[in-house]
């Protein structure tokens, strides 16, 4: 079964390098390009494809809107250069997330992926997860690199939240994950009842929190279930105690 492939990216360089590493595997065949938003959505719907390789920013409209106005809805591959986005194009169902620049070892572990999925269903995108982005409901599970995959974590499992410089680093009970993107953005996705700023570069999971305690130095500490103490700024104490913590 041959999996028809649709190329969208406003650089034609990038575009024709793409198209090209694709000719390797003789299971797909590349119908069509496009380099702008609007042409992605005609041409997508007309030819109605199998794989969308789609790239974030462009002109006319950006990715995540391409995703979200199509009519057929092909399984989705982003590429980009702008890892910041790797949180919502999941969330919009994508299969994987293509950082530029990659080359074909990356994209032979994406199209592994692809021919594991040959012969099944892509599911179809919710209305939810087609709505505006900034409109839509809290995040439910982050994905994240691991070897040489992506696999999801789960907000309820993560203890806290810490900024990195370009990266907030995933606290679980197994380990670290670094996410490249930035804590307020993701704070903005989190459920407000369940988790919440200590400082600056500091979001814990509420559920994870043990107490609040004040330290010998007076210092308010929120002590996590696991024995970890982080502190609490005094500009967000009070937001703890309007918590009534």
């Amino acid at each position: 079964m041959t999996i028809r492939v649709v190329v969208v990216d406003d650089e034609p360089v990038a575009r024709r390098a793409l198209v090209s590493l694709l000719t390797a595997y003789d299971w797909v065949e590349c119908v069509g390009t496009a380099a702008d938003g609007p042409t992605a959505i005609e041409v997508v719907n007309r030819l109605v494809p199998d794989v969308l390789f789609l790239d974030v920013q462009m002109p006319g409209c950006s990715g995540i809107d391409v995703a979200r106005q199509l009519v057929h809805r092909p399984t989705i591959v982003f590429t980009t250069a702008f890892g910041e986005h790797a949180v919502l194009a999941f969330e919009l169902g994508a299969v994987d997330y293509l950082l530029k620049p990659f080359g074909a070892p990356r994209l032979a572990t994406c199209m592994a992926r692809l021919k594991a999925m040959r012969g099944e269903t892509a599911p179809e995108p919710s209305p939810e997860q087609l709505a505006d982005v900034s409109a839509s409901g809290p995040v439910q599970r982050i994905f994240v690199r691991g070897g040489a995959g992506i696999t999801p974590v789960l907000l309820q499992d993560v203890l806290w939240l810490e900024a990195d410089g370009d990266y907030v680093v995933l606290h679980t009970a197994t380990g670290r994950h670094f996410v490249h993107v930035a804590l307020h953005r993701l704070e903005q996705r989190l459920e407000p009842a369940e988790f919440l700023r200590i400082h600056r570069g500091c979001v814990v999971n509420l559920s994870h929190v043990q107490e609040f305690r004040r330290g010998a130095n007076g210092v308010l500490n929120a002590v996590m279930r696991n024995g970890v103490r982080l502190a609490v700024s005094r500009a967000r104490a009070q937001s703890v105690r309007a918590r009534g913590m």
